[in-house]
């Protein structure tokens, strides 16, 4: 696997101010244990960003792609955290390729 197109495609999904604030509204995530587990709903993340639904989904979906998100079907949910494993591998892929 060539780290090129993975570096593409992640320094495509940071890029967006509006994705780089939800990879940090899933890093604070909620107060308590449950919600740090399992993760946010789209609600949850449209609360803290601010933004319209569409514009979540459309972001998540990016972010999803490049691999920088976990995502939880929990019947008509979906519960999205942050893919700290894949984050650390692409940010010290990037290191050693500048």
């Amino acid at each position: 696997m060539s780290l090129v197109p993975d570096l593409s495609a992640f320094l495509h999904a940071i890029a967006d101010p509006a994705r780089r604030r939800i990879l940090l509204a899933l890093k604070e995530k909620g107060v308590n244990a449950a919600t740090r587990r399992m993760g946010l709903c789209a609600g949850d993340v449209e609360e803290r960003v601010k933004l319209a639904q569409p514009t979540i989904s459309h972001h998540m979906r990016i972010l999803e792609k490049a691999g920088l998100l976990e995502v939880t079907k929990q019947g008509h949910w979906r519960r999205y955290r942050r893919n700290q494993k894949r984050i650390s591998e692409m940010t010290r892929a990037l290191k050693k390729n500048l």
